[in-house]
């Protein structure tokens, strides 16, 4: 197992000001962590290669490892082109993720509104979300990138349909980013869904939630699963996840690649990530 980061959990200290994305590696580096998973959020890497590069300059400096490169994407489009444009737009990103020399990248596959994402609205979309998977798999290919979506965004975020979606496309190169707390997003419960899906992972996030009941408001700051329960961000071990439980299944498995720390805590984001690193560590000593 090899314990990191997500350069997301640092978006807060990048948005301040503290640090861009090269402080972000070295801040990692410092902390511990084993590897950095490279996320552009207010930054891009497509049209700017001297930054791809000075990325992987940083990381072999300090001594870490890349492990992966993860984008949105929706490929539920209106149009035959749309859905064109934005294939092309992935694959331009695998070609970011082969100069990063990640061989792991994750890319969003649909989303839509809470109330359309059903079950009759999944199937009418299932085959050109197989479509589009399939085609970004077969171009990652040829750099011996190994894609994969998370179980993301209230649409194909249920173990199920990221599991039937992984096996229609049927590309060995083709896995799932598993990220333990999202299934709480669509009232999944984490240790059942982590059990079925940990054998298709190529990729997991550890991240941990606070949640309270849909009939109980707890005001600003969290906010609503697909069913209406609430949600916060919490620091790994510290929210209602049975996290000891998740390590246990996960580490039971023999999975033993890269697990990517992400929070989305209130608290203070460096603070909350040494925090969650510490406990992880610790916890997966003792399962």
């Amino acid at each position: 197992m090899k314990l990191g980061v997500s350069s997301y959990s640092l978006i807060n200290a990048m948005r301040n000001k503290e640090m861009d994305i090269l402080g972000a590696i070295q801040w990692v580096a410092d902390n511990g962590g084993e590897h950095i998973e490279i996320v552009p959020i207010d930054f891009s890497l497509i049209d700017n290669p001297e930054l791809t590069q000075a990325i992987v300059a940083k990381a072999a400096s300090v001594g870490i490892e890349i492990s992966n490169y993860a984008i949105g994407a929706n490929f539920v489009t209106d149009s035959r082109d749309k859905f064109d444009a934005e294939i092309e737009r992935v694959k331009q990103h695998v070609d970011v993720a082969n100069a990063l020399g990640v061989k792991r990248m994750r890319h969003d596959i649909a989303s839509r509104p809470i109330p359309e994402t059903t079950a009759a609205n999944f199937e009418q979309d299932f085959p050109v979300l197989v479509e589009a998977c399939q085609i970004i798999a077969d171009y990652a290919a040829q750099y011996g990138i190994t894609t994969s979506i998370e179980n993301h965004g209230f649409y194909v975020q249920n173990s199920e349909r990221v599991l039937r979606l992984v096996h229609a496309v049927g590309r060995p190169n083709f896995r799932t980013t598993l990220d333990i707390g999202n299934f709480l997003c669509v009232d999944e419960n984490s240790v059942t869904a982590v059990k079925k899906s940990i054998g298709q992972a190529s990729m997991v996030h550890f991240k941990d939630f606070y949640v309270r009941p849909s009939y109980r408001n707890p005001g600003d700051g969290w906010f609503q699963s697909a069913s209406g329960n609430y949600l916060r961000g919490a620091i790994i071990g510290q929210g209602d996840i049975d996290m000891p439980e998740v390590i246990r299944v996960v580490k039971a498995s023999g999975y033993d690649g890269y697990i990517s720390l992400e929070f989305e805590g209130k608290e203070e984001c460096k603070w909350g990530i040494v925090t969650g690193l510490k406990y992880i560590r610790r916890v997966w000593e003792e399962a």
